[in-house]
């Protein structure tokens, strides 16, 4: 049906539904108001159904027309934001990537920082757990749960990923626990809140319990909460629930400010980390290099403050 229809008609209909007068729509588009009536009533026959209601010199849209409209206009707003970047002196755009966990935890509060300090530099990100997202060249910097290679990324050691129990200290208390002091057997019968393993990689407590020295005696029965997110089980802990796994990194700055305090004297160091990737046959703009080194130098660090 597409193709039977001028693509000006529906920026006509847009400007009639806008402004409700098919005068002031001609004036806006430097039409006449005849021009406006005709592309109307072409659009009209070719859809098959009436789009506006005349009364006189009143319109309203008809049912048919108030689904039309509202599509009309998140596409022509989309077009239009979607032309932002190539526009002469508009601001430059950096697109990044990251998992929902590292945007949430840590890299929200730097991207902040940055745009505080770059006010003419916007930055896009992006939030996904795809692995193939993450690594699209789509992307001009990303953040890749990795070893430190990849065929298409130069990567650079944001933190390495170092897991421990962690709580809040309202947990600790309401319980009388002193934090330094469980064992592994004691840590095993609290409240664990775990997450779901989207990556034969990541870590939740039935191996993190393996990993360590001296596992616990007792069975290890499953979690309390078992969360679609990693963030979501960060989240649980903070407000007091019970005991998540802590990428001592990402969870920097509530350890710093004392929100979570780490459980036990057992860490596990995975082997893997949170790597920064610039592309490898591509040169980033100035104002990317400029973020890639800030982040590269704050990593599993509070932000900056500007």
């Amino acid at each position: 049906m597409l193709e039977r229809i001028p693509l000006e008609a529906f920026r006509v209909f847009d400007a009639a539904c806008r402004f409700m007068n098919f005068s002031r729509a001609g004036r806006e588009l430097n039409i006449t108001q005849a021009a406006v009536s005709h592309r109307i009533k072409g659009l009209e026959d070719q859809l098959g159904a009436p789009l506006f209601t005349r009364r006189g010199r009143n319109l309203a849209l008809t049912a048919p027309g108030e689904r039309l409209f509202q599509r009309v206009r998140a596409t022509l707003e989309y077009l239009e934001e979607s032309l932002e970047p190539f526009r002469g002196g508009a601001p430059e755009i950096i697109s990044i990537a990251a998992s929902g966990s590292v945007s949430h935890l840590w890299l929200g509060e730097h991207l902040r920082a940055f745009s505080i300090e770059n006010p003419s530099v916007s930055v896009r990100l992006l939030t996904t757990d795809s692995p193939s997202e993450l690594a699209s060249e789509t992307n001009d910097l990303v953040i890749l749960y990795s070893t430190g290679e990849h065929p298409r990324w130069d990567l650079g050691l944001l933190m390495k990923e170092i897991l421990v129990p962690v709580a809040s200290p309202t947990y600790l208390e309401a319980r009388g626990l002193a934090a330094a002091s469980l064992t592994a057997d004691e840590i095993a019968g609290l409240d664990l809140f775990d997450y779901e393993r989207f990556n034969a990689h990541w870590i939740s407590f039935r191996q993190w319990f393996n990993r360590i020295p001296q596992p616990p005696k007792r069975r290890i029965v499953n979690p309390r909460f078992s969360f679609t997110t990693y963030f979501m089980a960060i989240e649980a802990a903070l407000r007091g629930d019970g005991i998540a796994l802590g990428s001592m990194g990402l969870i920097a700055q509530h350890l710093q400010q004392g929100k979570l305090v780490a459980v036990g004297r057992d860490r596990v160091e995975t082997g893997f980390g949170y790597y920064l990737g610039m592309p490898r046959y591509r040169t980033l703009s100035t104002e990317a290099s400029k973020l890639h080194q800030r982040l590269l130098a704050t990593g599993g660090q509070e932000p900056l403050r500007p």
